[in-house]
Order: structure tokens, then C-alpha cells, then sequence
């Protein structure tokens, strides 16, 4: 189904080690809001979602794993070049005594990623509110971690994925609309 082009969807860059931003981006990676959630929670719903509309799902879940992947790449370029005292004074020692650098699906304050974080209730409507509230919920963060850092490059990357949260939010509205308008239709009829 996926064609995988060896490329970003936007360059990451970042102008220095942070290991300290690096442990916040960890939320989107690995948290309740995060890509990971976003990407699974859609790609599931899409087998109860009606036709008319599940295109939308499949597109948003396919971009969500590559928003992924540029957390992946933001966390790989901040961490690096960093030390082992760096990453202890940062709060990730602990991460780094299970792990290593390797990247691990958890939230910024370690716990892990769980399945408990997404939903599929199985009503088109109400999983779609859900996944506007997702959308919404990971706009708010990206916009928290913009505030945090004084890295314009960094602050480049992470503009790019809030407003593309943004963009999803709008179209799991569209298709709200879609389906209370069909749902309408087949009152009257």
C-alpha cells in the first residue's frame, strides 16, 4: 500500500545539542498525543469509518508516521553529541540506562507508550470528534514546544507539524459534515 520516498516530508534541522528539548519532543513520539497514537488511532477507525470518508483516515494515518519520523530525526539530531551527564542532568538517565540513545515509545516523562491512549468506538461521528480533539490536543503541544526552544531551526520544523495539525483537524471536520449530511439524507428518504 505504502510507497517509501527516502526523504523527510519536511527538513528537520537543528542548530545545537539540547537534550532538554530533546526529552519534551519525547511526548510526541511516544505520548497519549503523540504521532504514534495519531497514526494507530486512524489507521484503526478506518475499517468502521463509512466509504464516503475513508480516505481521509488513510491519508492523515500515513501522514502521522511520517510526523514520526521527523520526531525521530529532531530527538536523534538533539541527543547525538550529548554526553552521559548531559542526558542525566536532562531527566533521562533512566532512559538511557534502559535504552541507550535508541528511541523508545514513551512520554516525556518516561512512561511508556500504551494502547490504552487511542480509541475506536466504532461510530463514525463520534470517533471522528475524537480525532478532532487528537488533532487539537497535538496542536496545543507542538505549540507549548515552540515555546520552549530558542532554536529557530528547530522552531521551523515544529511550526510545519502544528499547522499541519491544524490541516487535520479541518478535514476530519469536513467529514463530520459529510456523514451528518448523509446521515440527514437518509432521514428524508
Amino acid at each position: 500500500m505504502w510507497v517509501y520516498e527516502k526523504k523527510l516530508q519536511y527538513p528537520v534541522r537543528v542548530s545545537k545539542c539540547d537534550v532538554r528539548m530533546a526529552k519534551y519532543l519525547i511526548e510526541q513520539y511516544g505520548g497519549a498525543d503523540g504521532e504514534l497514537a495519531a497514526a494507530l488511532r486512524y489507521m484503526n477507525q478506518r475499517y468502521t469509518i463509512p466509504g464516503k470518508v475513508i480516505a481521509v483516515l488513510n491519508d492523515i494515518s500515513t501522514e502521522e508516521l511520517a510526523h514520526l519520523e521527523m520526531i525521530a530525526t529532531m530527538v536523534y539530531k538533539l541527543t547525538k553529541d550529548a554526553t552521559v551527564e548531559q542526558l542525566k542532568e536532562a531527566g533521562l538517565g533512566a532512559h538511557y540506562a534502559n535504552h541507550d540513545s535508541a528511541l523508545y515509545y514513551e512520554n516525556a516523562g518516561g512512561v511508556p507508550w500504551t494502547a490504552a491512549y487511542i480509541q475506536a468506538k466504532g461510530d463514525p461521528i463520534a470517533d471522528l470528534y475524537e480525532d478532532i480533539a487528537a488533532e487539537e490536543k497535538a496542536r496545543a503541544t507542538y505549540q507549548w514546544l515552540i515555546n520552549m526552544t530558542d532554536d529557530v531551526d528547530l522552531m521551523d520544523s515544529l511550526k510545519f507539524l502544528r499547522e499541519r495539525e491544524i490541516v487535520h483537524s479541518q478535514r476530519f471536520r469536513e467529514a463530520v459534515e459529510i456523514l451528518k449530511q448523509d446521515r440527514e439524507y437518509k432521514r428524508i428518504f
